[in-house]
């Protein structure tokens, strides 16, 4: 093969690289070798075997963008009138080629967002180029939790609701296929899925956590505890309410919680019953409360954070409550009740006292995924970073970071290499979800969010990061993702519009209407003479409703109701007495006969006839006693 033929097959190379893509400016720089001077080529005319290798490479490689480069080049080409019609033809297919990509976006575009530009993409590669809300909550959601595998997402909120979520089945609405209400009044603090997914467990503010199925149907309810027994080791339960929970990172029949009462249970999950009571050593006898606790990556340690400020870690080594449970020991005998087969620790690895400033809440406790390091959010505006092998004072730590709720959540990200915690709203002001360096806790993100933001994670295996906003009027839970960097999850959602209804649709009635038999005019029932509720009247209309004024003893009526009889309404009767009421057995009959004498009426023009032909009144003679001088009063007689 000659020098020219080596040539011409390198720059076929060439051109094939840049329609994919790999190389575009070194085609334009050989497409523009090829034209020299005034018009003239630098190459002979291919030949027909050139050709027929030219016409083995593929023209296009799907919707691959060209550089406007080829574009000003093909302009070249065709001011100086090259003769090479093979040429002339790539490269007008090539700019209609560029063309169409151009045009491409100006349509309505359906399904999921295109990929963003490297320019628009995030330096630290964090997903959080789209954004979206899931179905919202009455008020703020304050806990939150994604399952392992990454298909179901449950969120709890303060107006004692919890929703569930499935992305294999979620259309681009987000509405939630199943609302549950835990414990009627009480708001929802902790959710946490299974290891296997199977189950969640959910803690409220009262003092039973209970367990639920993967489909939101309950399984069972913690024991609760006696209140009468001072000694919080003693006690099968919590007895006050409980602050927050998780279920193991591995074992499936394991769970802790922590409670107000300042004890942490962990809990036989198959059973429903407590393994083991942890209760917390302090400086001086008292009672308080453990508002935060976490398990750490495998399980092996628990760390609590205590009303105080204090932070102490408890080494549990292996399942607790089942195989191996080291450094615990069980209750004395004289204290031991019946069926009382739980561990009692108290005694913690390690503590820090001051932690955070005391009388505020640890509303947050997360164990990073290598198990080194610690992060603990407090009330008092405070984000720490802690080294457990030198757990004495804080790596790193950052101030001013509000807290809207007693449980605002931190968490780190999958490698470890970022830390995110949730900001409350400040006054004029809306949250923000702050993104740091998991090393120094420098600030790498802020983004902004509605209401108080509380609960944060981020998935490991989605590489989406869920966080709970909202107020007392309004909350939802929101999904950070990026189209290249995320899989799955919010992505399934996205392209699934809803159908929209029409107005030919039809749905059958699931409950038929049912006629009753004696309805129909065949079997109706003349209930003029019958005192019946009729149905076909409209139920208490103020024009054919009469209520019942009841009895009464004031004036005489039809059954001796009032409004009966004609004149002897309430108010009129009131009207004449000069709103006194007279008690009937308190009148005078026969003054209230008398009062009519000598009164001339409507009656008198029949009477008047009467009045010459009444007989004279003879009064009767008493007669005398024996013992009485006086005569008596004559009566009269009527003959």
């Amino acid at each position: 093969m000659s020098d020219s033929e080596e040539e011409e097959l390198a720059a076929l190379r060439r051109e094939r690289n840049a329609r994919l893509g790999i190389t575009q400016k070194t085609t334009v720089d050989s497409r523009k070798k090829e034209v020299q001077g005034d018009g003239q080529v630098a190459r002979e005319q291919p030949s027909t075997d050139e050709e027929a290798l030219r016409a083995m490479f593929p023209s296009s490689f799907g919707g691959v963008k060209i550089q406007s480069d080829v574009g000003v080049s093909g302009n070249a080409v065709e001011k100086d009138k090259i003769s090479n019609g093979v040429a002339r033809k790539e490269i007008e297919a090539v700019e209609d080629e560029n063309t169409e990509v151009a045009t491409a976006g100006d349509d309505d575009f359906i399904g999921p967002p295109l990929p963003v530009s490297d320019d628009e993409k995030d330096a630290w590669n964090l997903p959080v180029s789209s954004e979206v809300e899931l179905d919202a909550h009455g008020k703020a959601v304050i806990s939150l939790d994604v399952d392992h595998s990454g298909s179901r997402v449950i969120t709890g909120s303060t107006d004692y609701t919890v929703k569930i979520f499935d992305f294999n089945g979620m259309k681009s609405d987000f509405k939630a296929f199943r609302t549950i209400e835990p414990s009627e009044g009480h708001p929802v603090l902790s959710l946490s899925w299974s290891p296997t997914g199977d189950a969640f467990l959910v803690v409220t503010g009262s003092a039973q956590p209970k367990i639920f199925n993967r489909d939101g149907h309950e399984e069972g309810e913690f024991v609760r505890g006696d209140m009468y027994i001072r000694d919080m080791k003693n006690t099968k339960g919590h007895v006050t309410s409980c602050t927050g929970g998780q279920w193991h990172p591995s074992e499936k029949g394991c769970a802790i919680t922590s409670s107000a009462d300042g004890t942490i249970r962990v809990w036989d999950t198959w059973n429903m019953a407590q393994n083991t009571v942890i209760k917390p050593t302090l400086r001086k006898p008292g009672r308080v409360s453990v508002t935060a606790v976490t398990y750490n990556s495998d399980g092996k340690l628990i760390a609590g954070g205590l009303m105080d400020g204090t932070i102490q870690v408890w080494d549990v080594r292996g399942k607790v409550g089942h195989s191996s449970s080291t450094g615990m020991v069980a209750a004395s005998a004289f204290q031991r009740l019946e069926k009382q087969k739980w561990t009692i620790l108290s005694r913690a690895g390690q503590v820090v006292r001051g932690a955070h400033e005391e009388g505020n809440e640890i509303t947050s406790l997360s164990a990073s995924h290598r198990g080194q390091t610690l992060l603990s959010r407090g009330a008092d505006s405070t984000l720490k970073l802690w080294d457990l092998r030198k757990f004495k004072s804080p790596i790193a730590s950052v101030d001013n970071l509000e807290v809207g709720f007693s449980n605002a959540g931190c968490c780190f990200s999958p490698g470890d290499d970022f830390v995110l915690t949730g900001v409350g709203a400040t006054k004029g002001g809306d949250g923000y979800l702050s993104i740091f360096n998991a090393t120094d806790l420098s600030l790498v993100k802020r983004l902004g969010a509605p209401g108080n933001v509380v609960p944060v994670t981020w998935h490991p295996k989605l590489n989406q990061i869920f966080y709970g906003c909202g107020d007392r009027k309004h909350g939802a839970a929101r999904i950070l993702y990026d189209t290249d960097l995320s899989t799955s999850g919010a992505l399934l959602a996205v392209g699934r519009r809803p159908r929209t209804s029409n107005l030919s649709d039809y749905t059958a009635n699931i409950q038929p209407e049912i006629y009753n038999p004696n309805a129909l005019p065949l079997f109706k029932v003349d209930w003029k003479t019958k005192k019946r509720y009729n149905s076909d009247a409209p139920s208490r209309d103020p024009k054919l409703f009469k209520p019942d004024p009841g009895q009464a003893n004031v004036t005489r009526g039809a059954g001796g109701k009032l409004g009966t009889s004609s004149g002897s309404l309430l108010t009129q009767y009131l009207m004449k007495n000069k709103g006194a009421l007279k008690n009937p057995a308190e009148e005078d009959v026969r003054a209230s006969i008398l009062r009519h004498a000598d009164k001339e009426d409507e009656f008198q023009r029949f009477t008047d006839a009467y009045t010459k032909t009444q007989p004279t009144r003879i009064y009767a003679e008493e007669e005398e006693e024996e013992d009485d001088e006086d005569q008596g009063e004559q009566r009269p007689v009527v003959k």
